[in-house]
């Protein structure tokens, strides 16, 4: 019983939807290149991820910090990293070549405690909540879930 209670007090996504709506969450097409897809991160000042999405703006995959600077920097990666996938990696020349599908997002009416559990289980600090269109209509990191833990719980958290 006490993990309902729980989950009914971190509440919904949708509770913390009017203040993630004020950044605009880092998108590109399929086709951007990858000059645009370093200028996406360059001007995104909260996020380590890019959502691709498709021409009607669903969401179609991510490209994580992490796989950018494999892409850009792959000549000084460690040689014993498989060659196959760093020449796989060299040669993407679109965002649609090297994202990652299938990526993990959220919906408005999900609980904030399953959200947080499974961002927690998969070791991802970010991702998109989604309409029921599948297009991106804010973000959501795990220090917008530690701010509004902190504002549920109050200024103590012990």
């Amino acid at each position: 019983m006490a993990g309902t209670q729980e989950k009914r007090g971190l509440g919904k996504i949708a509770d913390l939807l009017e203040e993630l709506k004020q950044r605009k969450p880092p998108v590109v097409s399929r086709q951007a290149t990858v000059s645009e897809i370093v200028d996406a991160f360059v001007q995104s000042h909260h996020s380590h991820i890019l959502y691709v999405v498709d021409s009607e703006g669903k969401l179609r995959g991510v490209i994580s910090l992490g796989n950018l600077v494999r892409h850009v920097f792959f000549l000084y990666h460690d040689p014993s990293i498989d060659a196959r996938s760093l020449v796989s990696m060299a040669i993407s020349e679109t965002a649609g070549d090297f994202m990652q599908r299938e990526p993990m997002f959220t919906v408005v009416s999900e609980d904030v405690e399953d959200v947080l559990q499974r961002m927690i289980n998969n070791n991802v600090k970010e991702i998109p909540i989604l309409d029921d269109e599948k297009r991106i209509v804010a973000d959501l990191t795990i220090v917008d879930l530690l701010k509004h833990y902190k504002w549920i719980k109050g200024p103590d958290l012990s």
